[in-house]
């Protein structure tokens, strides 16, 4: 019987990590937090170029160390014939190997799949890339914005008549980087049945379309191109957003509380709607709306958010405040649930960062540390995983084919 995991349920699953910016490194950090040993390899002398994004604390990367934490770095040129060798000991040495350049970049340094695959047949290799492995479009460069335009995300996001909104955060990258996780953890799971590896495809493209909940759907059915609705959704009403006397309050009138449009119109001091045809059922809301809308913006302009909450909660009525990300990290459930975890950094100094949401009670994962300097653990990898001693890992520096740098500061 297989030891238990002791750092998270990924406990034991090596992977070699190729990947820069967000789609890719998303991917990673969450297999990290959940227990895999990430190995980033990054290039000499430069490395991520997400360590040059901003915010800066004196040269160094919040954002790269948002969602590089708990990584191992090491830095080996690639496109040197000693580095291409070293390369390909390690792939013997790993579960997965994780990737975002565009198709065909692995391949022009005969690092592609086949070539992988023929040096570790059990090895799990993941590409994310604009718009796939295969297609008319892969070779074509995407970054987040453009999938969201592209997958039709940024065409129903925004208010109705108003111009394309991009979300507020790098959707097109972070499900990429989630179906990415999901489909290494598929692949390893064949993998103890079959005993090989395989190739795991990851598009933004496709998972933008994925994502987009019912839209395509809808379209197929009806025939009409789905359109901005706000804060509004297509069929439940009311459920977005409403101004109140100070500030927004957030209303999910959907499924799951009898009577609910009775009750939210009495609390409304606005009897006269509960019978009314046009908005007695949700069907009946949804082709009104434009009728019903200002009617219950009047209403919840008159109190404020907490006495709305209040009153509505009591009928068990999903509702709570729109509140901004300062308001939000105060939240005492986030609290209870340790989800933004004070992490160390020898520079940028004590920040929280948001912790994994997967809550397992036996084998529980979560944050192991600080993001790394780039090419911090070289030595000790290289030593680690194919047993080159001192002479021959200071050989390799010495001739730059790798890069050994720790930290300016002990962090203890």
């Amino acid at each position: 019987m297989p030891a238990l995991p002791t750092n998270g349920p990924l406990d034991g699953l090596r992977i070699l990590d190729l990947t820069w910016v967000l789609s890719g490194p998303f991917a990673t950090m969450t297999l990290s937090d959940l227990g895999a040993d990430v190995i980033k390899l990054e290039r000499p002398p430069y490395g991520d170029v997400s360590r040059t994004t901003g915010p800066l604390v004196d040269g160094e990367s919040g954002y790269f160390f948002s969602v590089n934490r708990g990584k191992r770095s090491i830095s080996i040129d690639l496109k040197s014939d000693v580095g291409k060798k070293l390369f390909q000991e390690l792939i013997s040495e790993v579960d997965v190997l994780v990737e975002n350049f565009t198709p065909g970049a692995m391949d022009s340094l005969g690092l592609g799949y086949s070539e992988l695959a023929h040096v570790n047949p059990q090895l799990i290799y993941a590409a994310i890339s604009g718009y796939g492995q295969t297609g008319p479009m892969r070779e074509l460069p995407a970054l987040d914005v453009i999938v969201q335009g592209a997958g039709g995300v940024m065409s129903i996001t925004g208010e109705p008549g108003g111009e394309p909104i991009r979300p507020g955060f790098s959707l097109g990258d972070i499900a990429a980087g989630l179906y990415c996780a999901i489909g290494i953890l598929s692949a390893v799971r064949e993998r103890e049945y079959s005993g090989l590896g395989q190739l795991v495809d990851i598009s933004m493209l496709d998972s933008q379309v994925a994502i987009l909940e019912n839209a395509y759907m809808r379209y197929h059915i009806t025939g009409e191109a789905p359109e901005p609705l706000g804060t509004r959704h297509p069929t439940a009403v009311p459920f977005q957003a409403f101004s109140t006397k100070d500030g927004y309050l957030v209303l999910a009138l959907a499924w799951g509380v009898p009577n609910q449009w009775a009750l939210l119109c009495a609390e409304l001091d606005a009897p006269e709607l509960i019978d009314d045809e046009r908005f007695a059922t949700a069907q009946a809301r949804s082709l009104n709306h434009a009728e019903l809308e200002p009617l219950l913006s009047r209403a919840f302009s008159k109190r404020t958010t907490s006495e709305w909450v209040d009153a509505l909660q009591q009928y068990g009525m999903p509702c709570g405040p729109l509140n901004n990300v300062p308001t939000a990290a105060q939240l005492p459930q986030l609290g209870e649930r340790k989800m933004l975890v004070p992490v160390k950094h020898h520079t940028i100094g004590t920040i929280p960062l948001p912790n994994t949401p997967v809550k397992l009670s036996r084998t529980p994962g979560g944050i192991k540390g600080t993001s790394p300097d780039m090419g911090e653990h070289t030595r000790e990898v290289l030593e680690e995983l194919l047993g080159l001693d001192s002479q021959a890992v200071g050989d390799l520096i010495a001739e730059e084919i790798i890069l050994d740098q720790r930290p300016a500061v002990d962090l203890g």
